[in-house]
């Protein structure tokens, strides 16, 4: 491309770590976070309860736990009612989000050590595998990422399934920031691979330049 052209394959290698900086630091904060999926109940003054208990029933969310109202922390296992039957597809795609996402962390740090040394070495076949690689890793995060918002409509669905649907009439259900740093990790190692694929790239035009020259 001309904009990989314009750029040294040495400066592509910069951008690419930066990028894999980012994408680690946007999934770490995003995995240890609790505000994936947030539950806002408002108050209902017509039945009698302030703002204050719409307030405590509301919760938000993260990969590891739930925090319903202001201090009850529980499992995010545990979210649906108790005593409930968990559908086998609802636990399916727990385990799916709960292994792609942290595995797609640990991918991001072996992706940018090969990176660094790939740069340094100038090695073009190792830029280009850990260029597949990062966006092998983009692809797990994006898989995960979406697997946790099927998983959460669904719990939802199912949650209301169980109860009178009036119940949920004052219940609003939006996905949080800890979720936008999910999409940013996805985006930032996908450039990062990509970058690493441009590199690779010219640092292989440069080889075959001054091969020509010998």
């Amino acid at each position: 491309s001309r904009c990989g052209a314009s750029l040294s394959p040495g400066t592509l290698c910069l951008a690419a770590a930066l990028n894999g900086l980012l994408s680690f630091g946007f999934l770490a904060a995003a995995i240890g976070t609790d505000y994936w999926y947030l539950i806002h109940v408002d108050g209902a003054e017509r039945n009698g309860s302030s703002a204050r208990d719409g307030e405590e029933l509301s919760s938000h969310s993260g990969l590891w736990r739930l925090c319903e109202g202001k201090e009850g922390w529980g499992s995010l296992a545990c979210s649906l009612p108790a005593g409930s039957a968990v559908p086998c597809h609802l636990l399916d795609m727990h385990r799916a989000f709960m292994i792609l996402l942290p595995l797609s962390l640990i991918l991001i740090i072996f992706g940018w050590i090969c990176g660094i040394v790939g740069s340094l070495a100038q090695i073009s076949w190792l830029l280009l595998f850990t260029g597949c690689y990062f966006l092998l890793g983009a692809l797990l995060t994006l898989s995960g990422t979406s697997t946790y918002i099927c998983y959460s409509k669904a719990a939802f669905i199912e949650t209301v399934r169980m109860f009178d649907q009036q119940r949920f009439d004052r219940v609003h259900i939006t996905f949080g920031w800890s979720l936008a740093l999910a999409w940013l990790s996805f985006g930032t190692e996908g450039l990062a691979g990509i970058l690493l694929l441009l590199a690779a790239q010219g640092f292989r035009l440069k080889l075959d330049a001054h091969s020509a020259d010998i």
